[in-house]
């Protein structure tokens, strides 16, 4: 059973709790003074940073700095937002000077809750998503403006430093990977020719370049022998006509002229075909020597390629360093520095204690209504007819004596 039904109920009520409702309304206004005092403004400043393209197309000269912007700032955030780092700021600015109390733990949590970075997706090619950032935004709230604009600004630096450093760390890692690899290759290619050099003098076996000039001094050999030869017919023939044609003591001295030449031509056959017989043999290898002899060669074009491949890795690097010293690849630049604010980004202290005196108001009503409620009285007649469907015949009313005793509708007996 409740005891509002009507206006003059509620304004009945408001009059005999007018008291409570006044105190406790006064009480919450003051509470509310109290704490809009002590409210604490916060201050935003927001530096936005350009993602800019490469000045020089990826076609003619590419990076050597892969993976996507996207992780590549979510890997400088996370630097950003280092125990270590976070800490050099707070005592670069002095950052909340006024709670000497905090821990740095707490400390890092403070900024960490009050700096943000975000990033804008830049405009997708096709349907792929390349993870590439247009724009990035760093936020500071801090609780004076000089802070807020000193700290965006800082982080928006240190941003950039990052990225750069990180890129040319990476280009250069990259650079000295290549070289290294290619030094390597290269004295493993020197250590295999002398390998192959010691292996071929063990057995006897000719060298590449070599063989093409023993293959050419055995057919200059072919060519004399067969010279040779020749010469030994013409004279066999002269000696034949000589017995037939010449006066024997004219004949004879001519054969012995022929027997010397003969002899000679026999003499010059013989080294060159004892030469060939060497070169030939030189020549000749086994088995086993050819197997290794193609292992050795296998493995020599192998790392030719290995080094022609590493080389041009290495130049590609070298390039890529170039572009990132030179900032000629994507960089970062500033968009719109960081601002001081006007304005804090907290509510007034004003309305915050408009609020609270509302709210204490709010609560003192319903506060009194619920002592209505806690202790229902029929005070009316309208009340009385309402609840019960009976009208009274007479009301008495509450009397109290001076004493503050109350008193009946009787007087006492003389």
């Amino acid at each position: 059973m409740g005891p509002i039904y009507s206006l003059p109920d509620l304004l009945d009520m408001l009059r005999r709790r007018a008291l409570v409702i006044l105190a406790i309304a006064v009480l919450g206004s003051l509470v509310s003074l109290f704490l809009a005092a002590r409210q604490q403004h916060f201050y935003e400043s927001s530096e936005v940073i350009q993602v800019a393209q490469p000045t020089i197309a990826d076609d003619l000269a590419k990076s050597t700095v892969e993976g996507s912007t996207a992780r590549r700032m979510q890997l400088i955030e996370q630097r950003l937002m280092a125990r270590s780092s976070v800490l050099e700021i707070v005592e670069a600015f002095d950052l909340y000077s006024d709670m000497p109390d905090l821990r740095p733990s707490d400390l890092v949590t403070l900024v960490r809750e009050n700096v943000s970075i975000t990033g804008v997706a830049a405009v997708r090619e096709g349907f792929a998503d390349d993870g590439t950032i247009a724009v990035l935004t760093i936020t500071a709230r801090m609780p004076s403006p000089e802070q807020a604009q000193a700290v965006a600004a800082e982080f928006g630096r240190r941003t950039i430093e990052l990225s750069v450093s990180t890129r040319i760390e990476q280009a250069r890692e990259t650079l000295n990977f290549f070289t290294a690899k290619e030094t390597a290759v290269a004295k493993e290619l020197a250590a295999l020719d002398d390998e192959i050099a010691s292996y071929r003098t063990e057995h006897d076996v000719a060298q590449p370049g070599a063989l093409e000039i023993r293959q050419g001094e055995i057919a200059t050999l072919n060519e004399a022998l067969l010279d040779i030869d020749r010469e030994q017919i013409q004279i066999r023939r002269a000696a034949d006509q000589a017995m037939s044609n010449e006066r024997p003591a004219t004949a004879q001295r001519m054969l012995e002229e022929f027997e010397e030449q003969l002899a000679t031509l026999t003499a010059q056959r013989d080294l060159l075909t004892r030469r060939k017989a060497e070169i030939e043999a030189s020549l000749e290898t086994s088995p086993e020597v050819e197997r290794q002899l193609a292992a050795y060669d296998r493995r020599l074009q192998q790392l030719q390629s290995e080094l022609e491949t590493t080389r041009a890795r290495r130049n590609e690097a070298e390039i890529g360093f170039r572009l990132e010293t030179a900032r000629q690849s994507e960089r970062l630049t500033v968009l719109e520095p960081a601002a001081l604010p006007d304005y804090p980004v907290t509510g007034g202290r004003k309305r915050t204690a408009l609020l609270g005196a509302a709210a204490s108001l709010l609560a003192a009503l319903v506060i009194a209504f619920l002592l209505e409620l806690r202790k229902p009285v029929l005070r009316s007649v309208a009340q009385m007819k309402r609840e019960t469907g009976l009208m009274p015949v007479v009301t008495i009313p509450e009397m109290k004596s001076p004493g503050g005793k109350r008193r009946s509708g009787k007087g006492r007996r003389s």
